[in-house]
């Protein structure tokens, strides 16, 4: 290959890589503007809103909370009297605990002075058996608890379980290590309530981390921000993903995921769909896809809405090995549920689901990381070569920098004008700083745990679920 068929590729490149990062933060731009202005909708017609009147009526659509446990001993009881305090009424809590090795159940048996009882159980959805059984509490204070023990079969098969013993029309799916706020329920179920000609077959919020947090009787006391960097960031990056990213998407019912931490379900659709699917380890992800191309395929009017309140509150990863494992995971996923689902994208059949949702989440989810590695490549070439215009590098390496600053200095005002979570003084100062140094503390990890991801999914065959490992959160 001669010098000019070098200089030629190398242009092309050149050009590629430049129109990707320029639509890319494009993109950002249009849905942070598109997210503001939603927020803003929403703010404005809740203001009117009276939840008590959703809290209070014994019309309220009945809602079972399904929570699936594997060795949560350290968190699970506060966890669950979380669940149980939530205020509102027409709501039922299952415990499912997915065959765990720790004294999970005991201590749930002892907390709630459970006893087992014989139950009918309808397999809609295929699962792993049940172990020990089926139990409710003897104590009237905690009538809406039932724990169900089962084999293992992971988190999706879990849930599952859930589906099947739940007599509600609407399940909310929530991790058991979650803390729920107590207005969250009429909060999320208000999407479904206005439906207009529109069926709602899912709806999802806000996650926070609560790192550091002070938690009292299940309940959400004091809000810290933590003093470990890790957590620092990520409450930076979930900030700019919900207040950012997700609105935005809700409006133009384009969202392809709700968190798997906190969910609310049509359980007909769900189960309609044959339930979570047990062989990924995206399941949250991949059934929001899937309940969407169900309703697609027959050309059913629907939507999956998104609030914005800050409703569910989760522990974050405090060391960068389980951060990797965790986004590692997110990654397997996210390559799971789009490779099953191919058939969506780009196709007209599917709507702006196929040709707008889709295309988005594969160029500039899927494979952002690895035209950033290729990037990262091509740049070591030219070094190599000699053929980097040093002002133009510096230049855009300084400006895409600053863009990162920004998009999360924006992310903190938007947070600082709407919920403002974070009040005690300083906070907002330091998160600001943090925005400067986000960058490099945390996205080269992300960057790893995804090239990793791919590496993972297309050569290991021992893949793992990877395991969060959970230290507690701050209970008094």
């Amino acid at each position: 290959m001669d010098t000019s068929s070098v200089q030629i590729i190398l242009k092309l490149l050149h050009y590629l890589f430049f129109g990707y990062a320029f639509i890319a933060i494009l993109s950002y731009i249009i849905l942070s503007v598109i997210s503001g202005k939603e927020t803003i909708e929403y703010l404005k017609k809740n203001s009117f809103v009276n939840y008590k009147d959703i809290l209070s009526s014994t019309m309220s659509p009945s809602i079972t909370i399904i929570a699936p446990a594997y060795n949560e001993s350290l968190n699970v009881v506060e966890n669950v009297r979380s669940l149980l305090s939530n205020h509102y009424v027409n709501y039922s809590v299952i415990i499912v605990n997915d065959g765990s090795k720790d004294d999970s159940l005991e201590k749930l048996i002892k907390a709630y002075d459970l006893e087992k009882i014989e139950y009918l159980i309808n397999d809609k959805i295929k699962t792993q058996p049940l172990r020990a059984g089926v139990f409710k509490s003897k104590n009237p204070a905690f009538e809406k608890l039932m724990v169900v023990d089962k084999e293992n079969g992971g988190k999706a098969d879990a849930l599952n379980m859930g589906l099947n013993i739940s007599k509600t029309k609407y399940v909310a799916c929530i991790d058991v290590d979650c803390l729920l706020l107590e207005d969250a329920l009429q909060k999320m179920i208000k999407p479904f309530l206005d439906e207009t000609g529109t069926k709602v077959i899912a709806a999802g919020g806000v996650i926070r981390i609560a790192n550091s947090c002070v938690i009292r009787g299940g309940k959400l006391i004091d809000v810290n921000l933590p003093k470990n960097l890790l957590i620092q960031s990520q409450i930076l990056e979930y900030l700019r993903a919900f207040l950012l990213g997700r609105m935005a998407w809700s409006r133009l019912n384009g969202l392809l995921v709700i968190s798997g931490a906190f969910g609310i379900f049509d359980k007909e659709i769900a189960i309609a769909v044959g339930g979570y699917d047990t062989q990924t380890v995206g399941e949250d992800m991949e059934i929001i896809v899937r309940m969407r191309r169900y309703m697609e395929e027959r050309n059913e009017k629907y939507r999956v809405s998104y609030i914005p309140d800050p409703l569910c509150w989760t522990e974050a990863p405090d060391s960068y090995k389980v951060f990797i494992s965790q986004r590692n995971r997110w990654t397997r996923g996210t390559i799971e549920t789009l490779k099953k689902h191919r058939k969506i994208g780009f196709n007209r059949k599917y709507g702006s689901f196929g040709l707008i949702s889709y295309p988005y989440w594969l160029i500039f989810e899927r494979m952002a990381p690895i035209i950033e590695a290729v990037g990262l490549i091509y740049f070591i070439i030219l070094i190599a070569l000699r053929e980097v215009r040093w002002e133009y590098a510096l230049s855009f390496l300084v400006l895409s920098y600053l863009f990162s600053v920004c998009f999360s200095i924006i992310a903190i005002y938007s947070e600082e004008l709407t919920f403002h979570q974070y009040k005690k003084r300083g906070t907002g100062y330091k998160l600001v700083l943090l925005s400067a140094l986000e960058p490099f503390v945390l996205h080269p990890f992300i960057l790893y745990a995804a090239i990793r991801g791919n590496y993972d999914y297309y050569f290991n065959k021992k893949k793992k679920w990877g395991n969060m490992v959970r230290k507690g959160l701050a209970t008094t």
